[in-house]
């Protein structure tokens, strides 16, 4: 198996940039084009388990788009084979300091296109933020 073939890679870190472009805007259609369509798709989330592409679309429809902008960092995106792909990043928003969100995608090629079939999001204390206490 090839492992990040560059026209792959550009082809999933184009999606990835349509994602991140949708969700601080809040364009739930776009974000609704992304995710499998399938039952089995799923998206673990900060405060919620959405198993299946209704629940997804669901969560979305409701969500408020206030707060969502939001600033990546050490993005990395893998291609495996021509059809499959990971995508990670880390995130930092304005109203959450000394926090650090933690993402990851599953993405796949379908005929319809590239479509997130698994995505956790995830939110820790910042490890940067932390002061060690050294004594001498």
């Amino acid at each position: 198996m090839q492992v990040d073939l560059p026209d792959v890679l550009a082809e999933v870190t184009e999606q990835f940039a349509r994602y991140e472009k949708a969700l601080v805007t809040n364009d739930v259609a776009v974000l609704d084009q992304l995710f499998r369509a399938d039952s089995r798709t799923l998206r673990y989330g900060i405060g919620e388990n959405l198993y299946g592409y209704d629940a997804i679309m669901a969560f979305r429809a409701a969500r408020s788009p206030a707060g969502l902008m939001r600033r990546t960092a050490k993005t990395v995106i893998t291609a495996y084979g021509r059809d499959a792909a990971v995508a990670s990043t880390l995130f930092y928003r304005d109203s959450a300091p000394g926090k650090v969100g933690r993402q990851m995608q599953t993405w796949v090629r379908f005929p319809e296109g590239w479509k997130i079939v698994a995505a956790h999001v995830s939110i820790v204390d910042d490890p940067a933020d932390k002061k060690t206490d050294q004594k001498t």
